[in-house]
């Protein structure tokens, strides 16, 4: 019984804290809502989040894309662990929801 209450409070935990990571380290460009919105993602010309565009990609993409970095987008490979940029990508794909 106590594997089965530890289990939801754990997905909520990783959920709680990709939304953190997201804040932390994706909100100063493509805002809180991932619209973009913000003045560095109006002046680097960033799709929103929730845009086909961007959700389109597989989730090996945008990890590689999150880990990788792309054009101006710097890379995160040494400041968050897979596992982090993982919960990460399934934050994007919440944005669209």
């Amino acid at each position: 019984m106590l594997i089965l209450l530890a289990l939801p409070f754990s997905t909520l935990t990783f959920a709680d804290g990709a939304a953190d990571t997201y804040k932390a380290k994706c909100s100063a460009c493509h805002g809180v809502s991932g619209a973009g919105d913000t003045m560095l993602g109006r002046n680097l010309r960033l799709h929103p989040l929730a845009s086909d565009e961007v959700q389109n990609e597989s989730d090996e993409q945008l990890f590689t894309l999150v880990s990788k970095g792309k054009n101006r987008m710097p890379a995160f490979d040494k400041k968050l662990s897979p596992e982090q940029i993982r919960q990460l990508v399934k934050h994007l794909r919440s944005l669209k929801k």
